[in-house]
C-alpha cells in the first residue's frame, strides 16, 4: 500500500500545493486523486506566477481576454477562476461524499490587500460569488488586518483558508476570528456550518535559522512549532465554547500544514510529511513531495496530541538566541512580501502579453514578453 493511502487512512487529508492548466487538461490531477489519495489542492500567487510564465497553456486565453479586461488583475482572476472552478468540479464528488469536510480548492485574494481589511472583505465576497462553487476556499492572510476580514467573511458564509500563519499565537488569533464569525451566525439564526482551515507554514522556520544554530538543531524548529500548535488546536476543539458551536452544527477549523517541501537537500524530502502525520489535519505538498511519498510504503508515529517534546526543543532554540515570537512576525511579513513580489511579476507577464501587437503575440516567448514589458514601460518598475 502506498504511504499516501496510509496517511489518508489515518485521517489526514492530502492536498496538492499546485495548480496549472496542464495539470487539469492532461488528466494528471484526476490520476493523483485516483492513485495517490489526493483530496484537494491549494494555490497562491507564486504558484500561478510559475504556471503562467512556464507554460504556453494560458497564451490563447490571455490573448482572447486582453481586449475585454480593464486590467491585468481582472484578467488574472478570470484565468484563476477558470482553473479553480474546473478543479473544484473534479473534487466535488469528494466534497459531497465527506459532507463538506474535504474536496476543497483555494484561491487567494490579491496579496496587495494583506493590510487592507475593507478591500479584503469586498474581494473575498466578489471572488466567492463569481466562482459559484461550494468547495472553494478564499485565502485570506492571518495578518492583524486580515483577522477582521476573516471574521466578516465567515459571518457572510464564505469558506476561508487562513494563510500565512507561523506560530501557535498566530493560529489562536485566526481561530478566534473564525469562532467569532460562527457565533455571530448562530446569534443571527444562520447555518453555522462554514468551512475553514488554518494554514501553518513549516519549512520557512528551518530555512530562517539554518545558519544561526548548530547542525544538530537544524530542521527541528518547524516541527516543534507545529507540535506546539497542534496541542493548542486539540485543546481548543475540546473547550466548552467550541463544543457549544458544534452542538449548533458548526465544524472545527482544521489545521493545515503548509510549506512542507523540504528545503535542505541534506535531509529527507519527506521530513515534514512523516513528522506531521496527524488525524483531522491537512497536509499540502508540492508534486515532487507527493510523488516521493507515494514511492514509500511506511510511515512513522502519529503526531502526539500533547505536543510531545516540543517545549524542550523550543527552549533549546531560545538558548541558542532564537526569539520565536519575533521570528514569527518576521516570517509573516516576509511571506506577505514574497507573495507581493510574485504578484507583481505575474501582473508584468500578463501585462506584457497585452502590450504586444496582436499579430506578434503568438510568436512571442514568455521571456521575450517580459523583456518587452520592461523595456517599453518603465512604470512597471524592476521585477524583484
Amino acid at each position: 500500500m502506498k504511504a499516501t493511502q496510509l496517511l489518508h487512512d489515518k485521517g489526514q487529508s492530502l492536498w496538492l500545493d499546485n495548480i496549472t492548466r496542464d495539470l487539469l487538461d492532461s488528466g494528471t490531477l484526476k490520476r493523483y486523486i485516483d492513485e495517490l489519495s489526493v483530496t484537494g489542492l491549494t494555490s497562491n500567487p507564486t504558484i500561478f506566477d510559475h504556471a503562467i510564465k512556464n507554460s504556453t497553456a494560458y497564451d490563447a486565453a490571455i490573448i482572447e481576454k486582453s481586449s475585454k479586461c480593464e486590467s491585468s488583475e481582472t484578467l488574472f482572476f478570470e484565468l484563476a477562476l477558470e482553473d479553480l472552478t474546473q478543479a473544484a468540479d473534479v473534487f466535488r464528488p469528494i466534497h459531497e461524499k465527506t459532507n463538506g469536510v474535504d474536496g476543497w480548492v483555494s484561491l487567494e485574494v490579491s496579496p496587495l490587500l494583506a493590510h487592507d481589511t475593507a478591500s479584503t472583505i469586498a474581494a473575498a465576497k466578489d471572488l466567492f460569488a463569481r466562482a459559484a462553487r461550494p468547495n472553494l476556499f478564499i485565502k485570506i492572510p492571518g495578518t492583524p488586518e486580515g483577522l477582521p476580514a476573516i471574521e466578516e467573511a465567515i459571518f457572510a458564509g464564505i469558506p476561508i483558508n487562513v494563510t500565512l500563519l507561523f506560530s501557535r499565537e498566530h493560529y489562536l488569533t485566526a481561530a478566534e476570528a473564525f469562532l467569532r464569525g460562527i457565533e455571530r451566525r448562530i446569534s443571527a439564526g444562520l447555518n453555522p456550518n462554514v468551512g475553514s482551515v488554518a494554514s501553518l507554514f513549516i519549512s520557512r522556520w528551518d530555512a530562517a535559522v539554518a545558519s544561526k544554530v548548530p547542525d544538530k538543531r537544524r530542521n527541528q524548529l518547524g516541527i516543534a512549532i507545529a507540535k506546539r500548535t497542534y496541542k493548542a488546536a486539540r485543546s481548543l476543539f475540546a473547550s466548552p465554547r467550541w463544543q457549544r458551536v458544534y452542538n449548533f452544527g458548526a465544524r472545527p477549523q482544521r489545521l493545515l500544514w503548509a510549506s512542507t517541501g523540504t528545503k535542505d537537500p541534506k535531509v529527507s524530502d519527506l521530513l515534514y510529511i512523516k513528522a506531521l502525520a496527524a488525524p483531522f489535519t491537512v497536509n499540502t505538498m508540492p508534486e515532487g513531495t507527493l510523488n516521493a511519498l507515494a514511492a514509500h510504503a511506511a510511515l512513522g508515529e502519529l503526531l502526539p496530541i500533547d505536543g510531545g517534546n516540543c517545549e524542550e526543543v523550543l527552549a533549546q532554540f531560545a538558548e541558542a538566541g532564537v526569539d520565536v515570537a519575533a521570528l514569527a512576525a518576521q516570517l509573516q511579513d516576509e511571506g506577505a512580501n514574497s507573495f507581493v513580489t510574485s504578484w507583481k511579476e505575474l501582473m508584468a507577464v500578463i501585462s506584457s502579453m497585452n502590450r504586444v501587437p496582436s499579430k506578434s503575440r503568438k510568436a512571442l516567448s514568455r521571456g521575450r514578453a517580459l523583456a518587452h514589458a520592461r523595456a517599453t514601460d518603465l512604470s512597471l518598475g524592476p521585477v524583484q
